[in-house]
Formats: C-alpha cells, structure tokens, sequence
C-alpha cells in the first residue's frame, strides 16, 4: 500500500464537497504481475442522460528540496498512470490534483507550462486551507 501524500485528506474531502463520490481510496491499476496505486478513483453523476463521470487523481505535494525534481516524479507518474488508464478504462479521465501555492510556483513557471501544454496535464487546483477546489485544469 503506498504512503499517502500530506494533502490526501484535504483533497478527497475537497471532491466530496465538489459532488464527487470516492469510489477507490487507492484506485489500484493492474500492470502485467504487478499494481499502482493512483491515490484516489471518484465519480459522479451527471445529467440523467449522460450518465456517470469517473476520474482518477493523484495527489502531489511539490515540497521537496526541488520543484524541478518533483514535476518530474510528477509527470513520470501522471504519465505511466494515463498510459494504464487508457488501456483499462478509458472513460476514466486522469487528473493531478496540487495546491494552490505548488500551481503558482511550479506550474506558472516554464517547465511547468511545458508540462500542461506538451503533456495535456489535466489538474485541480486545491486551496488546502479551505479545504476547496479553486480551479479545474482541463
């Protein structure tokens, strides 16, 4: 069972407060013989018509000595989990959620907008004092 990231807790009560409903606290993600561990599996229900909307997210705290170096767990991560997703279920969309002072830093700068532009990073920006969702990502 991987370690929970410090903000886990802040993020899923966040999405609950959103609508979302946690389905997965982790979503395990089969590889081959062995597993990963996306920290959270969430849905919610849309319009009668359209049915229910499923997400994966994985919850990054960007407080390591370098942002650098924890945009590239990040992406590598993000990455390897779309890659899984895509193949297990597709109707699932992958998001990285981060706070609203790791977005302001890390994701304003130009390694940062590489990463949203060239990799199609979707993101929900998290105001962990509030303990709510300030900015969905695309």
């Amino acid at each position: 069972m991987p370690q929970r990231d410090l903000y886990h807790l802040t993020v899923r009560n966040a999405l609950i407060a959103d609508g979302w409903t946690i389905t997965h606290d982790p979503y395990t993600l089969p590889a081959g013989t062995q597993n990963v561990f996306v920290d959270l599996g969430a849905e919610r229900l849309l319009a009668a018509e359209r049915g229910t909307e499923r997400i994966a997210v994985e919850i990054k705290g960007f407080i390591g000595r370098s942002s650098a170096t924890d945009l590239e767990q990040a992406l590598g991560q993000y990455l390897l989990y779309r890659g899984l997703l895509l193949r297990q279920e597709p109707e699932r969309v992958l998001y990285l959620a981060v706070s609203q002072s790791a977005y302001d830093t890390v994701f304003v700068s130009v390694i940062g907008q590489v990463a949203l532009q060239d990799y199609h990073l979707k993101v929900i920006v998290c105001d962990m004092e509030q303990g709510t969702i300030s900015q969905w990502i695309p």
